[in-house]
């Protein structure tokens, strides 16, 4: 099943890629890197932008 893209909006902040892995430069005792996994602080790890609500002035 393919999304429709006009409903699905992407994160600015990530693209897309909420989650990512970093290498620290350390290595753990059996020899594999030491990472620390970050999650986009725009979309709360979930990739996707959500619609901004416009604000609507009534009267005078």
């Amino acid at each position: 099943m393919q999304h429709n893209p006009a409903h699905t909006r992407r994160c600015k902040s990530c693209d897309g890629f909420p989650t990512v892995a970093i290498t620290t430069g350390a290595r753990h005792r059996d020899g594999s890197c030491v990472t620390i996994r970050v999650t986009c602080p725009g979309c709360n790890g979930t990739g996707h932008a959500t619609l901004a609500r416009a604000a609507v002035t009534v009267g005078k």
